[in-house]
């Protein structure tokens, strides 16, 4: 492993009597980035991180961050992670500052320093007005704000974060984000899970696990020029139209089209190269459906995951 990684599996597995959780998952983290993994619930997303932290202990494979393993230096991984679940225990009966300070004793941070690393985690998440109030009456998005600050109190390396935008709104989401990119541009490497495509977009690399198995990891626009995300003889097109309810429903059953599907305010096609932009026009005109924009497209991530997918079932 090169100083260039920060974490590492190889042939990761976790198996809970007869059912494997995770199933020889093999991947490489740089410093700096952030890492975006991805996957359906029960996919093995959240266990993979709980064996990197050395929360839990692999079945087969091995796991390292700094160069570390995380069954063997458990002590050591714990000094260099932060790791912020999806429920992160924050304690609802304490005030901000109380449950910052908690945290940082439990690091082992004391006196001057515990003070001085508080203060600085208050500015970072700009929690200041929140001080002495009691974290269970805290929104969401403010929550969030007071786990981070937690899971960042000894200054660690790597920083996993197990869905963290999960159930809080949108100038939240992008406020956290906005954090995460600091980190990066710090010198912390991230691992975030996500549901979110939008999300998964700003990632520098993703891994997208189903069912136990890692399908595909890499740069997101490597991963969009996938063979299996572009299959031979085929095309993506944008439609904007009125009525795009219906006018799905209609393009769907069009002779050439491959797959269909409301995107926003337009619909994403995927279709046979040959297929004219008239025939589309169309089908659309004889529902009712006129003055359509059709353009061409490159697949998003959210078509990757979904082709990968439909393979990753059969």
């Amino acid at each position: 492993m090169t100083t260039d990684v920060m974490i590492e599996c190889a042939g990761l597995t976790k198996k809970f009597g007869g059912v494997t959780a995770v199933d020889h998952v093999s991947f490489q983290v740089a410093r700096r980035s952030i890492f975006g993994f991805l996957g359906p619930n029960g996919s093995g997303k959240t266990t993979l991180i709980r064996m990197l932290c050395g929360l839990l202990q692999p079945t087969e494979g091995t796991g390292r961050i700094a160069g570390h393993d995380v069954v063997r230096e458990t002590g050591r991984i714990k000094e260099i992670i932060g790791y912020m679940s999806q429920k992160f225990s924050l304690y609802d009966e304490l005030t901000v500052d109380e449950n910052l300070r908690f945290y940082g004793r439990l690091y082992g941070l004391r006196a001057e320093t515990l003070r001085q690393r508080r203060d600085e985690m208050v500015a970072l998440t700009h929690l200041e007005r929140f001080l002495h109030q009691r974290a269970g009456l805290l929104s969401g998005g403010w929550r969030q704000r007071l786990a981070m600050a937690c899971s960042l109190m000894h200054k660690p390396q790597v920083l996993f974060l197990d869905e963290p935008t999960a159930g809080i709104d949108p100038v939240a989401r992008r406020q956290l984000w906005n954090m995460l990119f600091k980190f990066s541009s710090e010198g912390m490497t991230l691992f975030v899970t996500t549901h979110y495509m939008d999300e998964a977009e700003r990632c520098s690399h993703v891994g997208y696990i189903l069912m136990s198995k890692l399908l595909v990891c890499g740069d997101p626009d490597d991963l969009k020029a996938l063979p299996e995300v572009n299959p031979s003889g085929t095309k993506r097109l944008d439609v904007a139209c009125d009525h795009l309810t219906t006018g799905v429903q209609v393009i769907q059953k069009l002779p050439g089209i491959r797959a269909a599907t409301v995107f926003g305010q337009s619909m994403h096609l995927l279709a046979v190269a040959d297929l004219p932009e008239q025939a589309i026009h169309d089908a659309l005109r004889a529902a009712g459906i006129h003055d359509a924009d059709i353009r061409p497209i490159a697949p998003s991530l959210e078509d990757v995951f979904v082709a990968l997918s439909a393979g990753g079932q059969r």
